[in-house]
């Protein structure tokens, strides 16, 4: 019998919400990447055996520190060749632990019909909240209008969307990046997106080197398009970037980690360096997830 998710964190208690954590292995032990882009990511990254946390210790992790995350994988199997980790046992998993967890779902953009079916079936069986693209990854151009059934599918379900964008520490070092082209993860493409389904909120995710000037025009000009500071140390952060998440952009700009690539004490710990108002730290951490969840307006 499917466990279907419903929100069970007080999301006034919490200190943050975390809008973006990897779940990189199922039960099963089958991990969302094959061996050489794990070692090449865990390379790029530095991480190392903290790489595959359990769905379990990724929800004693946040739980401990006061905090809830959303949790997903990518479905990239027709750009990888890689099967995906189980969608549905995050989801079955982050219902065990609603006090911390959120579940998204992920479908592959190559099985079409099927992958509409798969969004409808997720939000409505299992609950989730959101799905998670990475184009790069995913190996498709958001703006190509063959996918656009997938972006009515989420429009219909009011469902938000995590996209990739810039540079990615997945297949970096490898000899043609393990084929992985970048191209397909600059933010433009997804302003087409965000111009033809003004009713479905977009969420761009990590800062979008090289492309970051193009990604902070969009957050600006669409009122449905968000951008999440995950995938990179704040110290790194492009100044630009950081003058917008102060000023024009202080209700767009959402935490995220990137967790367990990135971890999450390190993360917070460099964010503290950086010259944010207090009053937007706030808007930073929580107030600006719950809106893009759709939990408050």
């Amino acid at each position: 019998m499917t466990t279907r998710y419903e929100y069970g964190i007080d999301f006034d208690a919490i200190r943050a919400l975390d809008i973006h954590t990897h779940v990189e292995i199922d039960g099963c032990g089958h991990r969302s990447l094959d061996d050489d882009l794990m070692a090449a990511s865990e390379k790029y990254f530095k991480s190392g055996e903290e790489r595959t946390p359990t769905i379990d210790s990724i929800a004693g992790h946040y739980r401990e520190r006061n905090m809830a995350a959303v949790v997903f994988t990518v479905d990239a199997a027709a750009g990888s060749g890689h099967a995906p980790n189980s969608v549905e046992e995050i989801a079955e998993k982050a219902a065990e632990h609603n006090d911390v967890l959120i579940p998204f779902g992920s479908v592959d953009p190559w099985q079409g019909k099927a992958a509409v079916r798969r969004i409808h079936q997720l939000v409505d069986e299992f609950g989730v909240r959101g799905f998670k693209f990475h184009p790069s990854m995913q190996a498709f151009e958001p703006n190509d209008r063959a996918f656009y059934p997938l972006y009515e599918a989420l429009a219909e379900a009011g469902v938000p969307a995590i996209f990739h964008t810039g540079q990615t520490g997945i297949g970096a070092g490898l000899p043609g990046g393990h084929g992985i082209k970048l191209r397909y993860s600059d933010p433009m493409l997804l302003d087409d997106v965000a111009a033809d389904f003004p009713e479905l909120t977009l969420i761009l995710a990590h800062p979008a080197v090289p492309w970051v000037d193009a990604q902070i025009a969009i957050a600006t000009h669409k009122a449905n398009v968000y951008i999440d500071l995950s995938g990179w140390s704040p110290k790194y952060f492009p100044p630009q970037l950081v003058r917008a998440a102060n000023t024009m952009l202080r209700s767009k700009v959402l935490f995220g980690s990137d967790f367990p690539v990135i971890q999450v004490d390190r993360w917070m710990n460099d964010f503290a360096n950086l010259e944010i108002k207090p009053e937007v730290e706030p808007l930073i951490f929580k107030e600006n997830a719950l809106r893009a969840l759709g939990i408050t307006r």
